[in-house]
């Protein structure tokens, strides 16, 4: 069980969670860091009083530091200071809840300096799985999984035997949309696509999971963190949210972990694994939901998760592609600048314009994929 963490990104939906989780069971937090919401990360750091917070934008840091004068907190700012939080504090893990690409170099970072990682960041694997994974082996430090999937198959897993396992099958809520055809999405608005049946997340992760490009990304993430190829992951649409997922084992006998939409029990598990402790999470009760339903996933309407498939079996600097023109995407969407159904167009688009791969890939390569295909999709627009 981890005794001291440092909180990326404390005050998103995850980070505040994580919070609650280190409240509940004395859990010192050493730093603390947000990209503008300085008013929370005030409150928070008078609260956990941590050694250093870090602001990403340089006005907020600025104003940051004069309202924490009073105490001993040392504040820091831009990317270099978000770094600083993730490999110089006094904690033993890391919780990675930056949204995006953002998270990469801060991973990269505390895992160089010997941390163990709580993700709850998909994208540092989505883009740079194969320098990361490396690093944790080299290192030899733990990454725990957060994305309530995949800390779902990973507590599926404990006690199985090794190379006892057949398939992995990732559950969906099937986001704001599900049941939908392409013809009827053409006008959605932003508020529209805002409103999840089952979690609360913030706006980009929420629209990532309308588009299902959330499980795409999940799917690139499980490859990664379970070694196993895309033909080994299948995906269910189970709208109650209550299956986190699944494995099927070799003897095609299939082990679901189960909760209520809370991300507070994958969080939990990530700092206190192996221990299992009390949580702040409500028992879950079946009688109360008396049924369950699973579907197939509709690939036609909902094309990012085939796009994220597809770019997953290409490798190499694909799936970096692929993320980086979705993050571009959605942040337009999100502005009104294009409609909802241009989202997966111009990720598809990206995808398939691309032709510069290799099998070794460095942090270089990964970065200037990004940040040229960001540059691309923008000056489309």
């Amino acid at each position: 069980m981890t005794s001291k963490i440092s909180v990326l990104g404390s005050t998103g939906s995850i980070g505040t969670q994580t919070l609650d989780v280190a409240r509940m069971h004395n859990i010192k937090v050493t730093a603390l860091t947000a990209n503008h919401n300085i008013n929370l990360l005030e409150q928070q750091a008078r609260e956990f009083h941590p050694k250093m917070v870090a602001v990403l934008d340089l006005g907020a840091a600025a104003q940051l530091k004069i309202a924490l004068s009073d105490t001993d907190i040392d504040v820091f700012c831009g990317e270099e200071g978000i770094i600083k939080a993730a490999c110089e504090t006094n904690c033993d893990t890391v919780v990675n809840a930056i949204v995006g690409v953002a998270g990469l170099l801060p991973t990269l970072s505390a895992i160089k300096a010997g941390k163990n990682i709580a993700l709850a960041n998909k994208e540092t694997l989505v883009a740079g799985g194969s320098i990361v994974m490396k690093a944790v082996k080299k290192k030899g430090v733990k990454l725990y999984p957060v994305d309530s999937e995949h800390s779902a198959i990973f507590q599926c897993l404990q006690g199985c035997p090794e190379n006892s396992l057949k398939k992995i099958i990732l559950t969906a809520s099937g986001g704001s949309f599900f049941g939908k055809k392409r013809s009827e999405l053409s006008g959605v608005t932003v508020k529209e696509a805002l409103n999840h049946p089952n979690w609360d997340m913030g706006a980009k992760i929420t629209v990532d999971s309308a588009t299902m490009m959330n499980k795409g990304l999940e799917v690139i993430e499980a490859s990664w963190l379970f070694d196993c190829t895309d033909q080994d992951i299948d995906v269910l649409i189970h709208r109650e949210s209550i299956i986190h997922s699944m494995i099927q084992l070799k003897d095609n006998a299939v082990i679901a972990q189960l909760g209520v939409p809370d991300m507070r029990i994958p969080i939990q598990y990530a700092l206190t694994y192996p221990e299992r402790l009390p949580s702040p999470t409500k028992e879950l009760d079946l009688s109360e939901i008396s049924q369950m339903t699973f579907y197939k996933p509709d690939y036609e309407t909902f094309a990012c998760l085939a796009i994220c498939r597809k770019a997953l079996r290409k490798g190499g600097l694909y799936p970096t592609v692929a993320n980086a023109a979705n993050e571009i995407a959605v942040d337009m969407f999100l502005k009104e600048k294009i409609k909802f159904l241009d989202i997966a167009d111009i990720v598809a688009e990206a995808v398939e314009s691309f032709h510069e791969n290799q099998s070794e890939i460095t942090l270089d390569d990964i970065l200037n994929a990004d940040k040229n295909t960001r540059i691309r999709v923008k000056e489309k627009f």
